[in-house]
């Protein structure tokens, strides 16, 4: 069974370097490979506060795509590596994903 699926990708590095656009296209690349698709929207601001009350703030790209829940974990896992984060924040949206096509 495929879900709607919502994964953050991080705009900046762990060092403060911004991701280049060709980088992302490559997980882009990916991600399409995985799952059939993507949805890439506009970045929006993430704050999270870590287990030692430090206050994270950084630009984040919301991506969504149809998957199933072990291609949503393999999503997950690679962008976890791909990125080189500490975490990865993915979500199931809905469970009722419908395509309709002429």
């Amino acid at each position: 069974m495929k879900h709607l699926w919502e994964i953050l990708v991080p705009c900046v590095r762990n060092d403060g370097r911004p991701i280049r656009t060709r980088f992302h296209r490559v997980w882009d690349r990916t991600v399409r490979a995985i799952s059939g698709g993507l949805t890439v929207m506009p970045p929006s601001r993430g704050q999270w506060i870590d287990g030692e009350d430090h206050l994270w703030t950084e630009r984040m790209i919301p991506v969504r795509f149809v998957a199933s829940e072990e291609q949503a974990d393999q999503i997950a896992s690679m962008t976890l590596l791909y990125y080189e984060q500490l975490s990865v924040m993915y979500y199931k949206i809905s469970s009722d994903v419908r395509f309709k096509t002429a």
